[in-house]
């Protein structure tokens, strides 16, 4: 579900960043370097990223102008997972009730009002104010075999890449896991997306030996397009028959997430204000030669898994389908899953307001801190438009169940 002004998913996004924290970014892994792990050792405890404050109703901006059945509609889907939560079992069953009928704007807006208390969202440093970006499900154009056009593999998850629970072993570290494969009887990194890449690329009919054969799922076209597919953690493949694979987001190699834009910025090859999905699309299409070592720059490599072509969107990390325009993806360390959420933003390149009600169902590489949001607009070329330029600011509130004290 991530993260340039796209580059925030992660995404998934919703490709889920789960690599443990360390205070300054580590150097390209290698092979062999070990990750020791003691059972023994103090409680290792993760810096806070925002708090949740109470508040009224009155102090949520453009509370009264939004249409919230949608996202009545939106949350009542997530309420397949919490429903067996004994916070949400109550709102839950009269939201279903509602849902099964014609129900008003005014109805709506009362079930929130009258079961949901309030919170303001805060990050670490008490600021209240965040940045959002958008992201999508985007069309490849691929194939089931290899050609000479369809070259680039879209991997399943591979059978060796090993992932542990840390909170297992230290609470604090919920919602974080460590990535890894087995050399003897030690655990190593997974192989970056470097290592990966260098092995993959196919030629006609022909595939070269890779770590990962027998694992491809679809060929695509395009490189840059498959990196932004791990990007956005989901997407759909247009086969030569016309016929449609949905992928969904499966694992992640456990590298840490690194943005292309700002390596491209950094390097000066592009502005600041270039650095959308559609800016840095541009820029690769005019710099074939150079594109491939800078998308090495980002280590972290998103594998998937194929799930039906029906429905209506992509499964989220709650694991429900994402709604457009009302599904976000926040840091679920702050954030529950499944919670509607108010967020007062405004559209892209633009000063025009867009405060609506949302429900929080998925998370993203790129997704850290209390008041940091990715928008999900939906599929295809339109809604791509509108999240590959989204970067603007927002504040967010949390609206819990009744009686609920986070």
């Amino acid at each position: 579900m991530l993260s340039s002004p796209l580059e925030a998913c992660a995404a998934c996004p919703i490709c889920v960043q789960t690599t443990v924290a360390t205070p300054a970014p580590p150097a390209p892994a290698s092979p062999t370097s070990t990750i020791a792990i003691e059972p023994a050792a103090p409680a290792i405890v993760e810096a806070a990223r925002g708090r949740l404050i109470k508040t009224n109703w009155a102090a949520i901006t453009d509370w009264q102008t939004d249409d919230t059945r949608e996202a009545l509609s939106a949350f009542e889907q997530g309420c397949s997972v919490l429903k067996t939560r004994a916070e949400w079992a109550s709102s839950c069953r009269l939201a279903t009730s509602i849902v099964a009928r014609k129900y008003s704007k005014a109805e709506a807006a009362s079930f929130f009002q009258d079961n949901f208390q309030p919170f303001e969202v805060r990050n670490a440093n008490n600021s209240n104010t965040g940045t959002v970006t958008g992201y999508y499900e985007p069309l490849l154009r691929g194939s089931r075999t290899p050609t000479a056009v369809y070259r680039y593999p879209i991997y399943a998850a591979p059978q060796d890449l090993i992932s542990i629970d840390l909170s297992e072993v230290y609470p604090d570290l919920k919602h974080r896991r460590l990535r890894g494969r087995l050399i003897g009887n030690k655990l190593v990194p997974y192989y970056d997306r470097a290592t990966i890449d260098a092995v993959s690329e196919s030629v006609a009919g022909a595939p070269q030996a890779t770590l990962l054969k027998g694992l491809e799922i679809a060929y695509v076209d395009n490189a840059v397009e498959l990196f932004f597919l791990q990007i956005q953690g989901s997407g759909q493949i247009q086969l030569p028959d016309g016929s449609r694979i949905r992928l969904g987001y499966a694992d992640q190699n456990g590298h840490p997430f690194r943005s292309l834009g700002g390596l491209l910025i950094r390097r000066g090859e592009i502005r600041a204000e270039r650095a959308s999905m559609q800016g840095i699309k541009a820029w690769a299409e005019n710099n074939p030669a150079k594109i491939q070592a800078y998308m090495n720059g980002n280590p972290s490599y998103v594998f998937f898994k194929e799930i039906s072509a029906a429905g209506t969107g992509p499964i989220g990390t709650l694991g429900v389908p994402l709604t457009a325009e009302r599904s976000i993806a926040v840091d679920a360390r702050v954030i529950p899953l499944g919670v509607p959420v108010f967020l007062s933003t405004t559209f892209p390149d633009s000063k025009q307001p867009l405060n609506r009600l949302m429900v929080a169902q998925d998370t993203g590489g790129a997704i850290a801190g209390g008041v940091r949001v990715d928008f999900y607009w939906g599929f295809g070329d339109d809604a791509g438009a509108m999240a590959g330029r989204m970067k603007q600011k927002g504040m967010k509130w949390v609206l819990l169940p009744n009686g609920y004290e986070p």
